[in-house]
């Protein structure tokens, strides 16, 4: 990763922790301590855990968590009995008046969420998500010395509500950050998938969404129509910022040229520009070879564009 990468994510990481509170004696609109915080909430969301469990899931010596449970037992927050899986371990749950403390914790920080997400557009909600989860999951990982989990994300050919939008905005956010692209380009893409979208009934014509968790993270198109017989039109692939890399554009790729295999394409081609060679070795390891490139300004400034070709890899013969 880049150094300004590094330090984006360290000043992002001193923010969050900044506007959580956690610079302050107390957390949460409650008196008291951000580990004490945490405690409850550990302790309520799973109905009752040992000392050992909550020093494992605090990150905290067992003196430290020790000496805060002694608290809570004596101001009537928690209750301790004999673990029924070891006599030698209590098991700790809240009180009555712990549950009352912990609801007015859960108000403050739920209000606190959703009053941040109020200011984002819906569609980022399952970005912000993805984001913080992925994230903590790596801090876990490196402390641990373990491997990140991956979400499951499925490849789904069809069109589905929301398709064009997000695809679009795909494509903007890329272009605009790489090359320079501005609305021109948007304008472009969004008026060339509304129009091929209104085909998708045509045989020869197919688009798949990567989807995590019903969030578009990628597309694909192929367009059997708007070249010569015999030839698909490989269109509109692009993976979502910080998705690339991790085998999501891959899997689209193979969905697509299977397509046109089994569909019977005598070739599949491809156009993208001059610098882009992430893409371009993802689109040579599929098969694809350069076959010409010029410079041009159809996308709003101007570009070497560089067409790829890949041989059709069945022999069946493609119908009109």
């Amino acid at each position: 990763m880049p150094a300004t990468h590094l330090d984006a994510v360290r000043a992002a990481s001193r923010r969050l922790v900044r506007e959580f509170g956690f610079m302050h004696p107390t957390l949460a609109g409650s008196d008291l301590s951000p580990s004490s915080v945490h405690a409850l909430v550990e302790i309520g969301n799973r109905g009752s855990m040992t000392a050992a469990e909550l020093c494992d899931v605090l990150l905290l010596e067992k003196s430290s968590v020790s000496r805060m449970l002694r608290k809570f037992i004596a101001a009537g927050q928690l209750c301790a009995d004999t673990s029924p899986r070891d006599g030698r371990s209590k098991t700790l749950a809240l009180t009555p008046k712990g549950r009352e403390t912990l609801a007015a914790i859960d108000a403050y920080a739920r209000a606190q969420v959703a009053g941040a997400l109020e200011k984002l557009p819906a569609d980022v909600h399952g970005k912000v998500l993805y984001g913080l989860s992925t994230y903590a999951g790596a801090l876990e990982a490196y402390r641990r010395r373990s491997v990140v989990p991956v979400s499951a994300v499925s490849i789904n050919s069809g069109y589905r509500p929301g398709a064009i939008g997000r695809t679009v905005d795909m494509h903007a956010r890329y272009y605009s950050r790489t090359v320079g692209f501005g609305a021109f380009f948007e304008s472009k893409v969004a008026a060339g998938m509304a129009e091929f979208v209104s085909r998708l009934e045509h045989p020869r014509n197919e688009i798949w969404l990567a989807l995590e968790e019903g969030n578009v993270i990628g597309a694909i198109a192929i367009d059997g129509e708007d070249l010569a017989a015999g030839r698909a039109h490989l269109r509109w692939f692009i993976v979502d910022d910080g998705r690339r890399g991790g085998g999501v554009g891959k899997q689209l790729l193979a969905a697509a040229l299977a397509f046109c295999d089994e569909t019977g394409f005598a070739e599949t081609e491809l156009w993208t520009f001059s610098g882009l060679d992430a893409a371009r070795r993802l689109y040579e390891a599929a098969g694809f070879v350069l076959d010409r490139e010029f410079t041009g300004s159809q996308w709003g400034k101007e570009m070497t564009e560089q067409c790829f070709i890949r041989p059709g890899r069945n022999n069946a013969p493609n119908e009109p």
